[in-house]
């Protein structure tokens, strides 16, 4: 009985997907939960599962075709048997009935049934592997080299289906260049970046906070943190978020967005926090960041970057926000002026910390610091309310006591 397999139901937000990688090919088994196809969507790679034991059967989407919701992307011949097992059964047996090369050959030794199968499909009997009795070539062995000719063709669209975030390597002295299709969320990406700036009148605005008191902070308790919550590690980010959740609240219009002819402010902080993967640069969102302690917020930038990295992010952890946080100083960036994620009012920046001279009390001395940068939509944040607020911020992170005192 054949199944269908189906594409996913996609969320009213994400139109279509693309079929980005085929993990099984027609004819070959599969048990249920295996991982049969992607589909690339805007935001995540959504994984299709199989439903039953059985064999691919014909695929209906190949790589690189656009899908709808609930689409039929192929089929599951329930309780069928792999088209290699016939074979495998049938070669004993050719190779049993073959009489034995004669002495001085010059092409290797192979059973009369692998000669002429591999004759029928063009595959040079030299070239293929024996794994018979001294060497033989059999039967299973031609089919096993036919199987990966034809597989060789379906690779390339596959890896043009869902290129490599990596630039590739050439030599010195090459004079080539290599043409790859955009992945949709890197797509996505850059159709959101672009019109963010052509549809919104944003600014930036730039701080510095010295990270003198949240680094004394963090290396005194950053063990007994580990150990107190399960091996959850203290880092910076949780210190931003729950600066930022603080800001927030007294500036809500930096928490809110545009609507139409409206603004709504939420009630609410669902931060997102940018994560790199292989894919590209996406957001999955902190829900209501502004009841979170620290360790539920670093457990959860915890959980949210091993999920990226195995392209594991759901559509709902990736969906919303209201305001959003990004870390360039990961990757050693001293200042830079990100872009608002649309229909967000804001974005901030954080950046590489360094040791800089700084007039403290009329005398110079050595503090780490860090600049940081507040993106806003000028249309709903006035300049005064932006500055203030990234003040708050900063003031905030100098003196962590007033996460605590709420002051």
């Amino acid at each position: 009985m054949a199944i269908e397999i189906k594409a996913p139901t996609f969320p009213e937000s994400v139109a279509d997907g693309t079929v980005a990688t085929w993990h099984k090919k027609p004819g070959e088994a599969v048990k249920r939960d295996d991982l049969i196809v992607d589909i690339e969507t805007d935001k995540v790679v959504l994984e299709v599962l199989a439903t039953a034991d059985g064999v691919l059967g014909a695929i209906v989407k190949n790589e690189g075709d656009t899908v709808l919701s609930d689409e039929v992307l192929g089929s599951i011949e329930e309780g069928g048997a792999a088209a290699a097992a016939p074979a495998a059964a049938a070669a004993p047996a050719a190779a049993a009935a073959a009489p034995a090369a004669a002495d001085g050959e010059d092409d290797p030794i192979a059973a009369p049934a692998a000669r002429k199968l591999a004759e029928e499909n063009g595959i040079n009997i030299a070239s293929v592997a024996g794994t018979g009795k001294g060497g033989r070539v059999t039967k299973e062995d031609v089919v096993a080299a036919v199987a990966a000719k034809k597989a060789a063709p379906a690779a390339a669209p596959a890896k043009a289906a869902a290129p490599s975030a990596a630039a590739p390597v050439f030599a010195a002295g090459d004079r080539i260049e290599k043409r790859v299709p955009m992945t949709r969320v890197r797509a996505t990406v850059a159709k959101r970046l672009v019109e963010a700036q052509s549809n919104m009148a944003m600014l930036t605005t730039f701080n510095e906070v010295d990270m003198t008191e949240v680094m004394a902070l963090r290396s005194k308790y950053k063990d007994l943190f580990e150990k107190s919550h399960n091996g959850v590690r203290l880092g910076f980010m949780s210190f931003f978020v729950k600066a930022a959740t603080e800001a927030l609240k007294r500036f809500p219009a930096v928490n809110a967005s545009i609507d139409g002819a409206d603004i709504v402010y939420h009630g609410y902080a669902d931060i997102g926090v940018a994560v790199s993967s292989d894919r590209g640069l996406v957001v999955p969102v902190l829900r209501n960041a502004e009841l979170m302690s620290l360790a539920e917020i670093e457990g959860g930038i915890a959980t949210f970057g091993k999920k990226a990295r195995d392209g594991k992010l759901s559509m709902d952890e990736m969906t919303g926000g209201t305001f959003t946080i990004t870390n360039g100083g990961t990757f050693g960036s001293m200042m830079s002026t990100p872009i608002v994620n649309p229909p967000q009012a804001a974005i901030l920046g954080m950046h590489n910390i360094i040791q800089r001279p700084m007039a403290i009390n009329g005398q110079v001395v050595i503090r780490p610091m860090m600049y940081l940068a507040l993106s806003y939509d000028h249309r709903l944040i006035d300049g005064k309310e932006a500055v203030t607020f990234l003040v708050t911020i900063k003031n905030l992170l100098e003196d962590p006591a007033r996460l605590l005192l709420d002051i």
